[in-house]
């Protein structure tokens, strides 16, 4: 299994994940332009896309939907008007030769998700976009080879931004979004043995960078006497590409 972040950030999200045959498309918040260029840099098209998986309704991750036109999506109720296929929380289903369980996150969006994605022995979770991670939602996620989480924002460098009280309030609360260091006390949960690749998701251009974010999970992981060495740590970025997993050319 590989992966590519075509985009990460509140400008816009989508990720692709594939393996030798099959290609999954987590959220569409990005231009067709955009899209494009990312499975130009994986040899894929769009014809090669299997099926999208949206994890809310906020535009960031459903503007661009409107240009899958021949592709299946795959939501939770009440995310996407129209027609769509709408899945269940912590209810498995398949497309092609993947196993996904969408897990329940904790946004301000109607019924947001992540996805646990499984392709033989290899697992990848998906979580962005959340203001805490559940007990439950924890278990299904635990012991990933490969971990996308979001990492959104420097405490310090929020509060004393320019936002509002009130928008502060909402990123810090438990439906808005993880700061470097609760992001770090959760990947501690969630990683094990089988572990191998972190990314660090969804950073804010305005109140993070990838040096604090990185720092801060250094010093979490320090705290907890968890060797961060053993881990190869990636940041996601809002307009380049990454591409982790094992990627086949």
């Amino acid at each position: 299994m590989y992966f590519n972040i075509v985009a990460s950030g509140s400008k816009g999200n989508a990720t692709l994940i594939a393996n030798k045959n099959d290609l999954l498309l987590i959220d569409m918040g990005v231009s067709l332009t955009c899209l494009k260029h990312g499975l130009e840099n994986i040899n894929k098209t769009l014809d090669d896309i299997d099926g999208c998986l949206i994890t809310h309704d906020h535009s960031d991750h459903i503007s661009g939907v409107r240009y899958l036109k021949n592709t299946k999506t795959y939501a939770l109720k009440n995310t996407l008007s129209g027609n769509y296929n709408v899945i269940e929380p912590y209810v498995s289903f398949y497309i092609k030769s993947f196993k996904i369980t969408p897990v329940l996150t904790s946004h301000d969006a109607i019924n947001p998700c992540g996805f646990v994605i499984e392709d033989g022995d290899e697992k990848l979770v998906y979580i962005t976009d959340t203001g805490y991670i559940s007990d439950k939602t924890i278990e299904y996620a635990f012991n990933p080879t490969y971990l996308i989480i979001e990492s959104n924002h420097d405490l310090s460098m929020l509060m004393n931004s320019n936002r509002s009280a009130e928008l502060k309030r909402r990123i810090r609360s438990d439906v808005g979004h993880l700061s470097n260091e609760d992001s770090a006390f959760y990947c501690l949960d969630i990683i094990s043995k089988n572990t191998n690749q972190i990314v660090l998701a969804h950073l804010s251009q305005e109140c993070n960078t990838p040096f604090l974010a990185k720092t801060a999970y250094e010093r979490v992981f320090d705290y907890a006497h968890k060797d961060i060495n053993k881990y190869e740590i990636k940041i996601a970025r809002q307009d380049e590409n990454l591409i982790g997993g094992r990627y086949e050319n």
